[in-house]
């Protein structure tokens, strides 16, 4: 009996957002099989808006912008951290709320991910500095220019969220892990 054809999955799109009250970061990529291009990706400035409140506004409709323009089939969000002060870490949270609202109310679907699970997945190691990230992107997604580390920290968690959530072994086999997958995959090594 002849095995079926596996259907194969339309490119897609995600999201990306690194929360912030002074600069948001945002990207976009698409999805096509197990290639991975960044579309867009760039920060929303809210420093010079008076009030959080209005920063909160600017985010929402930010966001929600982006999202009509690209129409994401999903958005990956960074949690924040427990850091040393309080209101911040409240504005910090506010703000990764709006962001949400904004992406649900436009039908998009939600994850979060913990900053040192971002950097474990783009990286392999949880302790990764910004720089580290950048230049595993670069890699993956080839050069690319940006004065802000939220717009590339907000491209590593679209990123990250493709990973956790696809199987790229499509030859079947399992591996131990990246060593093993590098020797038995010698022609994916940029």
């Amino acid at each position: 009996m002849a095995k079926a054809p596996s259907a194969k999955i339309a490119p897609y799109r995600l999201l990306g957002v690194d929360p912030g009250t002074t600069l948001l970061g945002f990207a976009i990529i698409e999805i096509d099989g197990t290639k991975l291009r960044m579309l867009e990706m760039g920060v929303i400035h809210l420093s010079k808006l008076p009030s959080h409140e209005e920063r909160l506004q600017r985010i929402f409709e930010r966001i929600t912008q982006v999202i009509s323009i690209h129409k994401p089939r999903e958005m990956a969000i960074e949690a924040p951290f427990y850091g040393k002060n309080a209101q911040s870490m409240l504005k910090l949270g506010r703000a990764q709320g709006v962001a949400i609202a904004a992406a649900m109310t436009s039908g998009v679907s939600i994850q979060e991910y913990a900053p040192r699970k971002i950097k474990q997945s783009i990286t392999g190691n949880g302790n990764a500095s910004k720089e580290q990230v950048a230049a595993m992107l670069s890699s993956i997604y080839g050069e690319f220019t940006s004065k802000y580390l939220d717009a590339t920290d907000a491209l590593a968690v679209a990123t990250c969220h493709f990973y956790q959530n696809s199987n790229l072994s499509t030859d079947g086999k399992s591996y131990s892990g990246w060593d093993s997958f590098l020797k038995n995959n010698p022609s994916r090594i940029r």
